[in-house]
């Protein structure tokens, strides 16, 4: 019970003396900002795009991960995890080297097109794509790990195709986890900061999310920096308890 206790202290005592330290005057000052509604429909945006993106790869790449044995196979799982381990700032360094300007992949799609993904929101998605993939994969990928085969194969030797195999009986099973690798992709999506600001900059209505905002609003003014944390906070965990009751079931179901 002690250490249970601590671990919860740690959790909660943050919070709470951020909720505490805030004015309320300043609050209500921020709620009714251009800035604030700005930052925080582009950190929506973008998040429910990069997890579109994170969905359209993710899925195949947990189904080749969990169903398919191949040379590299470790390999490639441990390539997936890197970003969860992988400083931000440094993923945000390691996107501009790829597609900067002057980038691997950056220049040739710069010289070709006359697009480029840094200072954009384009890049933002990408940036948050890049950092929420591996929840998405993971999650995923044990979700498949647990269906049993033996269902999938009854399906096959009814005449079932692949691909309706998968859409009326793998994915139904395994909607959950997929569920569940959305849920904490968006949530690390929301919240990412060090990769898109040192990818894409802070540009108001164009590149500031919410904790870009946070970052610079900071420097300046602290009373207002609280105030913004705790509209994130509030607006997060409206969300994610909202997202939980509609796509996970209430806290217990599952026993």
């Amino acid at each position: 019970m002690v250490p249970a206790t601590v671990a919860v202290l740690m959790l909660l005592v943050p919070l709470g003396a951020l909720v505490i330290g805030t004015d309320l005057t300043d609050l209500w000052r921020q709620l009714g900002t251009d800035l604030l509604r700005e930052a925080l429909w582009l950190s929506v945006l973008t998040s429910t795009l990069a997890m579109l993106l994170c969905l359209l790869l993710g899925l195949p790449l947990a189904w080749l991960l969990a169903r398919v044995s191949f040379r590299g196979r470790g390999i490639v799982r441990a390539l997936v995890t890197v970003p969860l381990v992988l400083p931000p700032v440094v993923a945000g360094i390691a996107l501009r080297e790829a597609f900067g300007r002057t980038g691997l992949l950056g220049a040739p799609l710069l010289e070709q097109t006359g697009f480029s993904f840094p200072y954009t929101t384009y890049g933002v998605v990408l940036a948050h794509t890049f950092v929420s993939l591996p929840f998405v994969v993971i999650a995923i990928e044990g979700a498949l790990r647990s269906v049993d085969t033996r269902v999938e194969q009854a399906a096959a030797t009814l005449g079932a195709s692949r691909w309706l195999t998968f859409r009326r009986v793998t994915a139904p099973l395994v909607l959950p986890g997929i569920a569940a690798g959305m849920v904490l992709g968006w949530a690390r999506s929301l919240g990412e900061f060090g990769a898109t600001i040192t990818f894409n900059g802070n540009y108001p209505g164009t590149t500031q999310t919410m904790p870009t905002l946070i970052y610079v609003t900071r420097q300046s003014d602290r009373p207002a920096a609280l105030a913004l944390s705790l509209v994130m906070l509030a607006f997060s965990i409206g969300i994610l308890l909202l997202l939980r009751e509609r796509w996970l079931g209430p806290v217990g179901a599952s026993a």
